[in-house]
């Protein structure tokens, strides 16, 4: 695997809505697309559903440890 470039966490959560845009855009998943729009970002730069944001530090704090 290749080593990854350093992310800020908002660099990294939008790689994460890129690479589910993707897949999409391949599958048409209603599943997907629900999930997309609570993870797009409002004015703020703050996820749509509020809870993305706290489940994000979670699972880096998760993959990190």
């Amino acid at each position: 695997m290749e080593a990854a470039p350093n992310l800020t966490i908002e660099q990294a959560y939008q790689s994460m809505v890129c690479f589910l845009e993707a897949y999409w855009e391949r599958t048409q998943s209603d599943e997907i697309g629900a999930l997309l729009g609570g993870l797009a970002l409002d004015a703020d730069g703050r996820p749509m559903d509020p809870a993305a944001w706290s489940d994000w530090l979670a699972a880096i704090e998760l993959a990190t440890t």
